[in-house]
């Protein structure tokens, strides 16, 4: 994504270390980043939290970005479509043209085409007959002119007025993409601010902060191979079962895998390898699929946490999540309860 390549490989030699050192367990009620004994880790955690939700908000301006692209080019292919349609409308018009500005002309001079002009004019009752029958032919085909020129007029017009809005609606659109660059433009300089500072914060953290922070793969008592063997078929089950062969990879700003993630890349990865495409960020994920009580939730079910639902994981059985938490944890399953529960969807 955005983060630049030295950053990158920085954080992956840092994560390497940590791999090596999972150790504390974290008590109920504390952020995902895990334990938070000392100032440092506290810091850090509140740095996290913020480049967490921001990643999650510039996902969503990319989907929301995504939408209003697909709009404008919808609006546009509309407006070529009218103003294609507007031509043809108007080369039909040009058809009866002529003959209606001749009869205007006509009309305009005093022409006379009626059958009492035809009887005054007459010399015999053959010759008015000749005469009434040529103004019939005469009356009938310019009926027929003036009736297609209405015709042709009304769609002319009509065709003008839907190419004025779609004309109106492509503009709009266009618009309101460029709002949504923009806000993306700022929410990624935004984050890159907030990598910065969580980066410095880590740097300024000790070997056994550093420990702390990464944690144990697993809660006390979780029995992953039980779990898995345990799964009944299902989408859910699937994907759990594929996140879960990526339990140690780093997290990453921006990433969806396969070696590194952030919390709702690591559930579009695991969906993904079960044929399923689930939207980017965790506030679309939360949107989506059916909606789970907490009550009933099932392996694989996706769970959102906090009050913006900032952050993600898969429900991993026993009360506990799957879920890529934060910069210098790695992916990690951990009980729910450590963080505010938002909502869970089934997919």
């Amino acid at each position: 994504m955005v983060v630049d390549r030295t950053k990158r490989s920085l954080r992956a030699l840092m994560i390497g270390v940590l791999l090596a050192v999972f150790s504390v367990a974290v008590p109920a009620g504390a952020d995902p980043v895990g334990e938070s004994p000392t100032a440092a880790l506290e810091r850090l955690a509140e740095l996290s939290r913020k480049s967490e939700q921001t990643t999650e908000a510039l996902h969503n301006a990319g989907i929301d970005l995504d939408a209003k692209v697909e709009a404008q080019r919808a609006a546009e292919a509309a407006l070529a479509r009218d103003r294609e349609a507007l031509a043809a409308a108007e080369a039909e018009l040009a058809v009866f043209r002529p003959t209606v500005d001749k009869l205007a002309v006509a009309n305009y001079r005093g022409a006379r085409t009626n059958r009492l002009f035809a009887l005054m004019v007459s010399d015999s009752p053959q010759q008015l007959l000749d005469q009434m029958s040529a103004l019939d032919v005469i009356a009938h085909q310019t009926a027929d002119q003036v009736a297609g020129f209405r015709t042709a007029s009304a769609a002319a017009a009509e065709a003008a007025l839907a190419s004025e809005r779609s004309a109106d609606e492509a503009r709009a659109a266009a618009e309101q993409a460029q709002v949504v660059r923009d806000e993306l433009q700022r929410q990624q300089s935004e984050l890159e601010a907030r990598i910065d500072e969580v980066l410095a914060a880590f740097a300024d953290l000790s070997a056994e902060e550093k420990a702390t922070l990464a944690g144990a793969p697993f809660p006390p008592g979780f029995d992953a191979e039980k779990i898995l063997s345990s799964l009944a078929p299902g989408s859910g089950s699937g994907a759990l079962q594929a996140g879960m062969t990526r339990i140690g990879s780093p997290y990453s700003w921006g990433a969806t895998g396969p070696s590194e993630f952030d919390c709702s890349g690591l559930v579009v990865w695991a969906y993904k390898q079960i044929g399923k495409n689930l939207p980017r960020s965790s506030q679309a994920q939360a949107q989506g699929g059916t909606p789970v009580p907490r009550d009933q939730l099932q392996p694989g079910d996706v769970v959102t946490f906090y009050d913006d639902a900032s952050h993600v994981g898969l429900y991993a059985g026993n009360g506990n999540v799957l879920h890529a938490s934060t910069y210098g944890v790695p992916v990690k399953v951990a009980p729910m309860d450590r963080m505010p529960f938002h909502n869970a969807r089934r997919y």
